[in-house]
């Protein structure tokens, strides 16, 4: 069971339910994650982060990048389902709870379920 913060919407449309757990998708693509759920500042902060990286490498070695990259990688996959909420919220969906369930779409349901 997973716990699932779920984001409502004023338009009426399906409500999103997003995993507050760490992101394989995020840590292992972190720009295509970034680019597939719309996240314009976590992708900004990225590319940043991978210039600075470059940009040190000659000073601090090739092996301290990799395990830099491997950092950031890492630090993306535990800020993915934070951000999504952020962005969610600046796109106008409001927080109405949290559901355990085994997927998104049964969290969706049970909040579905329990709107009055």
């Amino acid at each position: 069971m997973t716990l699932y913060a779920i984001l409502r919407s004023d338009t009426g449309a399906l409500p999103q339910a997003v995993p507050e757990k760490f992101s394989w998708f995020a840590a292992l693509l972190p720009p295509v994650h970034a680019l597939a759920h719309r996240l314009w500042g976590q992708l900004v902060l990225f590319v940043l982060a991978i210039m600075a990286l470059v940009f040190a490498a000659p000073y601090i070695g090739a092996d301290a990048v990799i395990w830099l990259y491997i950092l950031l990688a890492i630090a993306c996959g535990f800020a993915a389902p934070c951000a999504r909420q952020r962005a969610l919220k600046r796109r106008g969906h409001a927080a109405a709870g949290y559901r355990y369930a085994t997927d998104a779409d049964l969290a969706r349901l049970a909040s579905l379920e329990t709107t009055p």
